[in-house]
């Protein structure tokens, strides 16, 4: 782990975080008993398989859910407890969303999409600035119809940095594409953590992608099996899957 990551205080702390649907007559416990810190600035992989709890906890630390039981932080804020317009403030100011799948406005250019969310940010880079950060300066005025998968993704990925926000949570942001394009969209948000200093947390069910992770966290049947450190993280190039 980076010696300057370790020493950063904790942005996330989660302490005994547990959630159940119900799902008909049947519970479903989706997240056991979860006690965590994240730090700023790290780097963070969430592996497992389908059903682990994955995007259940990303859900939680993102402020789109709320647990049943425990308790869940974001630096000074209190989540657990907090109402939906706190909640709704929270995801605003501080958290970038990127999913498997783009949800990007087809009726709109690559900028208008980007700029969208400026309009709801205090201190928004500038739209042109974000899509430099992923690569498509030279696509602001193509439609989404225009671009490759890879390319809508790293859209999507702009229109989550804009607002600058201090964490980037990405629910399987390579799930949707080919070996080649994921690595590219993985060079994108690593250089995102790098550059910007953004805590970075990203869920994916494949394991060759732990190597590039500060720690790894292993999920399966809601709990946190294990972590992993990664002392020498590899770069999104040198991985092969």
């Amino acid at each position: 782990m980076n010696p300057s990551t370790e020493a950063s205080p904790p942005v996330f702390i989660a302490r005994d975080l547990c959630k159940t649907y119900q799902m008909g007559e049947v519970q479903v416990k989706a997240l056991q008993d979860v006690n965590l810190e994240i730090r700023r600035g790290e780097f963070i992989v969430l592996l497992g398989p389908s059903g682990s709890g994955k995007s259940t906890l990303l859900n939680i630390l993102g402020g789109l859910d709320r647990p049943s039981s425990g308790s869940a932080r974001f630096a000074e804020h209190e989540l657990t407890g907090a109402s939906d317009a706190e909640l709704t403030r929270y995801r605003r100011e501080h958290v970038g969303f990127v999913f498997q799948f783009y949800n990007l406005i087809p009726s709109l250019t690559v900028r208008e999409n980007v700029e969208l969310v400026t309009d709801i940010a205090h201190h928004p880079m500038p739209a042109a600035e974000a899509l430099r950060l992923v690569g498509l300066e030279e696509r602001l005025d193509h439609f989404p119809s225009q671009l490759s998968g890879g390319e809508q993704q790293r859209v999507a990925i702009a229109r989550a940095i804009v607002k600058r926000p201090e964490v980037l949570l990405c629910d399987e942001p390579t799930g949707a594409l080919d070996y080649v394009t994921g690595k590219l969209v993985l060079e994108v948000i690593e250089r995102i953590n790098r550059e910007l200093g953004t805590t970075a947390i990203v869920i994916t069910h494949n394991a060759a992608i732990a190597g590039m992770a500060d720690r790894v966290l292993h999920l399966g049947g809601g709990r946190v099996q294990r972590v992993d450190v990664n002392p020498h993280k590899i770069s999104p190039s040198e991985l092969s899957w």
